[in-house]
């Protein structure tokens, strides 16, 4: 099993809730580490921002950055929950590196 290196930045609605953000965020992390055998590497909340445009009538959101290594299929299962969560409005993920090199 190959560890890949990989960023999401997700975008969540403001109006969540801290318990409800959390949980979100360890279900994700649950995906990673205990479904994929992967390593959350970081996780940066970025807080609540201002918005260059409008998304889902919401003018500010709020930002975390995963970074993080799975296999290939992980992604794919996590961008899978990533889009059935309707509390998140934007995601994008990107590949760092094809190989992840622990520190």
């Amino acid at each position: 099993m190959r560890l890949r290196h990989y960023e999401t930045l997700l975008l969540f609605n403001p109006d969540m809730n801290e318990s409800e953000r959390q949980e979100v965020i360890e279900d994700l992390t649950k995906v990673i580490e205990e479904q994929y055998k992967g390593k959350l590497v970081a996780k940066d909340e970025w807080g609540i921002r201002e918005l260059a445009y409008p998304v889902k009538k919401h003018t500010r959101g709020y930002y975390l950055r995963l970074e993080y290594a799975v296999p290939a299929d992980g992604v794919a299962e996590l961008e899978r929950k990533i889009r059935i969560n309707e509390d998140i409005f934007k995601f994008l993920t990107v590949k760092l590196s094809d190989k992840f090199q622990e520190a």
